[in-house]
């Protein structure tokens, strides 16, 4: 297919950006901005020499990973939106040394890192946040091997200013395909999935009896839980919120939605999340686990469900949730929202989960 010369230049570097995350997590070498970066996570001898041809690398990783291993202090990481820190890789700093700078699970493994030297990233700042950016993207630890792009030669090569547009991009949905879907729950059901401008996974909407859109609909916005709302883990209250949102929308008289969101472990992927429990089996509550692993403490978007709703023509409505943020990050894009409480009783093994959720993420609990 070609493209007309005006489409093509707008698609181009949206295309490069998404090729290039999809090649991170490939595990090859991608080019953004002045960088040249390789996941840390999936590095290996022979592609971290691949990367090395012409200089040694450094390691790129957050500014919350960076806080963990003392290094925050050096890149004042204090500020609004701190920027990545760039870690030098002296000759001890090897590569299994250098996988446990990237990879929090192996803090109590190889509790004694360091001294490390970071330096000051100067030019290469967007670029190590498009880099970032990128291994988020692909739902990777974020965390890089990089080197000057001169000093390598990448399989493609993206510009940073799109890399970091890429979260835009996912919320850039349309419907795909529908169909009638009788859940035990709730039997009138229609199973509306969307697809994403970024190709990435399918988003759900269950749209229960017929709600009318001229006023607030009845929504829970559920982010999807594998190992809660399939495996029935107890870890968290996923699960059962999944169950009473479906039974509450069907007993309600006007009916509403459920939008089903791939955003696994708040965000960061279902084996990031997986790292995240390995670290609260170590005593680190949910917080502290993501932002070890590198991540914020809640990496949705919810500009996203905003975007579903809009398609749906829902413009207000009125929220399950006990999370201020899903209240604020629907407001947010001009939906008007009114709560409606949505708890569940804890169980032994997620009592302290819950705590932590309304102690240090203001969930009203």
């Amino acid at each position: 297919m070609t493209l007309a010369p005006a489409l093509a230049t707008a698609v181009a570097p949206a295309y490069a950006a998404i090729a290039a995350s999809d090649a991170l997590r490939r595990g090859q070498i991608v080019g953004v901005g002045g960088l040249a970066i390789l996941s840390a996570e999936l590095a290996d001898a022979g592609a971290l020499a691949a990367l090395e041809t012409g200089t040694r690398a450094g390691i790129i990783i957050t500014a919350r990973r960076a806080a963990v291993l003392n290094l925050a202090n050096q890149r004042a990481a204090a500020a609004a939106d701190p920027e990545p820190v760039w870690v030098e890789r002296p000759v001890w700093l090897d590569l299994a040394a250098s996988r446990a700078v990237a990879d929090p699970v192996l803090d109590m493994a190889t509790p004694l890192k360091g001294p490390f030297t970071s330096r000051a990233l100067g030019g290469d700042a967007n670029s190590a946040r498009a880099a970032i950016a990128l291994a988020k993207h692909a739902a990777l630890l974020p965390a890089v091997y990089a080197v000057p792009i001169a000093a390598a030669a990448p399989v493609l090569v993206t510009d940073a200013a799109t890399a970091q547009a890429l979260p835009a991009l996912a919320a850039d949905v349309r419907i795909a395909s529908r169909a009638r879907l009788p859940l035990a729950l709730a039997e009138n059901t229609e199973i509306i999935a969307f697809r994403p401008a970024d190709g990435g996974p399918e988003h759900l909407a269950l749209v229960i009896a017929d709600p009318s859109r001229a006023g607030p609909v009845l929504v829970r916005l559920h982010s999807a839980c594998l190992t809660g709302d399939v495996l029935g883990s107890l870890k968290c209250d996923c699960g059962p919120q999944l169950h009473a949102a479906l039974a509450a929308i069907s007993a309600n008289p006007g009916g509403g939605i459920l939008l089903y969101l791939q955003q696994e472990g708040r965000g960061i992927g279902l084996l990031n999340k997986l790292r995240a429990y390995a670290l609260q089996d170590q005593g680190f509550d949910t917080v502290d686990a993501n932002t070890r692993l590198g991540f914020e403490p809640d990496e949705r978007d919810f500009s996203l469900a905003a975007a579903m709703l809009k398609a749906l023509g829902v413009g207000a409505v009125t929220l399950l949730t006990n999370n201020p943020g899903k209240v604020a990050g629907l407001a947010a894009h001009g939906l008007a929202v009114t709560r409606v409480e949505h708890s569940m009783a804890p169980n032994p093994h997620n009592h302290a989960y819950l705590d932590t959720k309304r102690d240090r993420q203001g969930h009203l609990l």
